[in-house]
């Protein structure tokens, strides 16, 4: 008792001894077999690799999709507050239209000097406002390729997430057909991605 020690096995080291115990099986059967799992442990580590990109990706196209709709939301306020203050001046103008009519010949300079100023002014605003509103439009046209991109990205991660889904079915089952749909799924997923790069 005195040089004995206890030591409390976790899931992992009974994998390992499992796995060793099984090893001389390994290497008196199908060398075949031994070579899928490797192949499938290195694709398996190479899609999650890509995958965890594709994510990012996917993450920080759909932000700057929400960025770029804030941007056209305040630019649409911005172009309201100037057509607003469009229709108060072609109100103040109308006022003095009036004035002029019915003030005497001597005050009606004094008003159409007025109306003058109030049309140079409404002008200026409403050039103001389409302005504003063409902005505003970009970036509604740029938040809406944001979102289209962050579509393919996410398209791209569930098809890399279901190649890595169907390598484990591969590697319990040992399907040799497996690991061609594994495969296949997996090129559909980086075609993907390619486009969402190219913002096809």
């Amino acid at each position: 008792m005195s040089g004995g020690t206890f030591h409390v096995h976790g899931p992992h080291d009974h994998e390992l001894e499992h796995a060793a115990q099984h090893a001389g099986d390994t290497a008196h059967g199908s060398s075949s077999s031994s070579s899928m799992v490797n192949q499938i442990a290195m694709f398996t580590a190479v899609v999650a690799t890509v995958g965890a990109i594709f994510g990012y990706m996917g993450g920080a196209t759909q932000a700057n999709a929400g960025l770029f709709k804030n941007n056209a939301a305040i630019k649409k306020t911005e172009a309201s507050n100037q057509w607003n203050y469009f229709q108060a001046k072609s109100t103040k103008q109308s006022l003095a239209e009036v004035s002029r009519d019915l003030a005497p010949a001597d005050r009606q300079a004094f008003y159409q000097a007025k109306i003058d100023r109030y049309e140079k002014e409404k002008k200026e605003i409403q050039a103001n406002a389409e302005k504003i509103e063409a902005e505003a439009k970009d970036w509604d046209t740029q938040s809406d390729s944001q979102m289209h991109v962050h579509h393919r990205w996410a398209q791209a991660t569930t098809a890399l997430q279901v190649s890595i889904a169907m390598a484990a079915i591969a590697l319990l089952t040992r399907k040799k057909w497996l690991e061609y749909v594994m495969f296949g799924v997996a090129a559909v997923g980086l075609a993907i991605g390619v486009a969402a790069m190219a913002h096809v």
